[in-house]
């Protein structure tokens, strides 16, 4: 909300009937979703990123797919979730899914590709604030993540996956994952994850079954 008068006029320009800017009490990066879930309860949803651009044909792809599996959160692109005796591996070595995609219950959307939530698909949970503040504050692909497992909701790796969206340029000096990737700090909030709600990798997998 304290950006409100410093919108750039060619894109306040923009706002129309297929266009709208709303405004957040909040700085997290959770607030892409949990507004929208909140505004438009029926609806499916598709998040982005603001820091890279996308190729024309992304939300098309993201779509389609969607049509195909209806009830479930498809990911441009997904991370399989890795463990070692029973802990999650570090962030790094879980491991993009290829072609063909294998839709494991581990397979994890990374946001920055594009993924999209249908009506009902995450628990009641994902707009607690205070709860995924204090147990996943800097990583909201995490915390959707287990907001669709404790839902029953499958994570689906897209079947035709659009090209890498172009990083834009001098936007990637404070991106979350040099905090998330750099100080493995993923696996600690996915951690923190799993003990409040008790989800281990089997127990994940019965959930998901």
């Amino acid at each position: 909300e304290d950006l409100k008068n410093q919108i750039p006029k060619r894109l306040s320009k923009l706002e129309g009937d297929l266009f709208e800017i709303r405004y957040s009490t909040y700085g997290f990066s959770h607030r892409k979703l949990i507004h929208s879930i909140e505004a438009f309860p029926d609806k499916a949803v598709i998040t982005c990123d603001d820091d890279v651009i996308y190729q024309p044909d992304t939300l098309k792809i993201i779509f389609e797919e969607h049509l195909k599996f209806p009830d479930q959160v498809i990911g441009n692109r997904c991370r399989k979730m890795t463990y070692v005796d029973g802990r999650i591996n570090s962030y790094s070595k879980w491991p993009f899914i290829v072609d063909p995609p294998v839709q494991s219950p581990h397979n994890m959307p990374v946001g920055a590709f594009c993924v999209l939530y249908p009506a009902g698909s995450l628990h009641k949970d994902v707009q607690n604030v205070d709860l995924f503040t204090k147990l996943a504050p800097k990583a909201d692909d995490l915390w959707f993540k287990a907001m669709a497992i404790l839902n029953g909701t499958r994570s689906l790796q897209n079947h035709t996956s659009p090209e890498v969206p172009t990083p834009i340029l001098g936007t990637q000096f404070v991106a979350l994952k040099k905090v998330n990737k750099g100080q493995d700090f993923n696996r600690v909030q996915w951690e923190q994850i799993c003990t409040h709600y008790q989800l281990s990798e089997s127990k994940i997998e019965e959930l998901l079954s």
